[in-house]
């Protein structure tokens, strides 16, 4: 029933984006982008009637007394987010700051059904304790109960702590009381404002396509309208080509005074997924490989195995965030055989969502890969020194 349940979501998903960037042509496409237009339009009123809640201290937002970092974007998935999550934890971290990572796990493994039910039947307080998906020491949960980001996070960081639920007030609580945290990241956290005090805002814009097709959920993939960029403290540029100052200008419209730093996602090593075994980018020269991804943006992983020298041969993909089924496996490997590939390709988001293999009749690797400032260190390390010497 739940491998039925994920199946129709991300048919009705891939049916939407198609819908939503023009790809399916004819009437029925026609008049659901016109009554996604209506919902959109009802969707910006209730963004602009949030805001106006907070603000006027209606809803109100906590403060937990230490230094929060929200880091999000305007759109839903792409730019390349958790690099630059993991690449401030780390920074922090090194710099002396006991770091927690508070996640709302995106499709995580969720609780009872029951459970949360009688919560909101009874009006009552969630008081379950975050999901601790690292403790700073040991990685304690896997992809699945987890969600993919906050494991792929907790395995790649050491010293930082990795929590999962959808209260960040209560997870930030459970960070310092029980952790001793000092800083707070909000992974996907620019929207979050129920957590405010001492906070910085970090927002990625893709180059490629920095405000989606320009419209708000549901008729486009803006989350807010460009103009709530004036809430950022720092912008990320991701994927940047150099070729940003018409991107620069436009932001400038929005917010003037935020430093901005440019950054592509620099490829470090392949490694075997199931084994551990570490190669050299070197190997991918004039080889034959196939790619396999469920990302948002598969384009920008697929070219990136090209510039480094492969011959891609077979490419498959899947829907943001899919959890992979071993049929699936063995199904992508006998196609790229048949293709002549000498080996898999994958990410290592998706490489954490991969099932055991009873055989492995190609290698499967997936690519490690950090953020590279290339423009704007500077600001970089001014906006971390002002969150460790606040």
């Amino acid at each position: 029933m739940r491998e039925k349940w994920r199946v129709w979501t991300e048919t009705l998903e891939t049916f939407a984006l198609e819908v939503i960037f023009g790809e399916r042509r004819g009437t029925r496409a026609a008049l659901m982008r016109g009554f996604l237009y209506t919902c959109s339009r009802i969707f910006q009123v209730a963004i602009k009637a949030r805001r106006f809640l907070y603000n006027a201290r209606i809803l109100r937002d906590s403060t937990l007394g230490v230094q929060v970092i929200a880091i999000g974007n305007l759109t839903v998935g792409g730019t390349g987010k958790t690099p630059v999550v993991e690449k401030f934890a780390r920074e922090l971290s090194d710099q002396g700051r006991n770091v927690a990572i508070l996640s709302r796990g995106y499709r995580s493994k969720p609780p009872p059904v029951h459970e949360w039910l009688l919560n909101k039947i009874l009006f009552r307080e969630d008081t379950t304790p975050p999901r601790v998906v690292s403790d700073g020491r040991s990685l304690l949960l896997d992809s699945e109960t987890a969600g993919d980001e906050p494991y792929m996070l907790a395995s790649n960081l050491k010293d930082v702590v990795v929590l999962v639920d959808k209260d960040r007030v209560k997870s930030g609580r459970y960070a310092i009381e029980k952790f001793g945290c000092d800083t707070l990241l909000l992974d996907d956290g620019f929207q979050y404002w129920k957590l405010r005090g001492r906070r910085q805002d970090i927002v990625l814009i893709d180059r490629q396509q920095p405000f989606g097709n320009e419209r708000l959920l549901p008729r486009g993939t803006l989350r807010e309208p460009p103009s709530h960029l004036a809430r950022a403290t720092t912008i990320f540029i991701t994927k940047s080509n150099g070729d940003t100052e018409e991107l620069r200008r436009r932001i400038a419209q929005f917010n003037p005074t935020a430093g901005i730093i440019e950054c592509v996602h620099h490829p470090l090593y392949l490694e075997d997924v199931f084994t551990t075994q570490r190669l050299d980018l070197d190997f991918l020269k004039g080889r034959k490989v196939a790619s396999l991804s469920g990302i948002a943006q598969p384009e920008s992983f697929e070219q990136g195995l090209v510039k480094l020298g492969a011959e891609l041969v077979y490419t498959k993909r899947f829907a943001d965030h899919h959890r992979f089924t071993q049929q699936e496996i063995l199904n992508a490997i006998n196609r790229s055989k048949k293709r002549q590939a000498e080996t898999i390709i994958t990410t290592q988001k998706d490489a954490v969502r991969f099932p055991k293999l009873d055989r492995r009749d190609l290698p499967i690797y997936f690519m490690r890969v950090e953020i590279k400032i290339v423009s704007g260190a500077n600001d970089f390390q001014d906006c971390v020194r002002r969150i460790c010497f606040r």
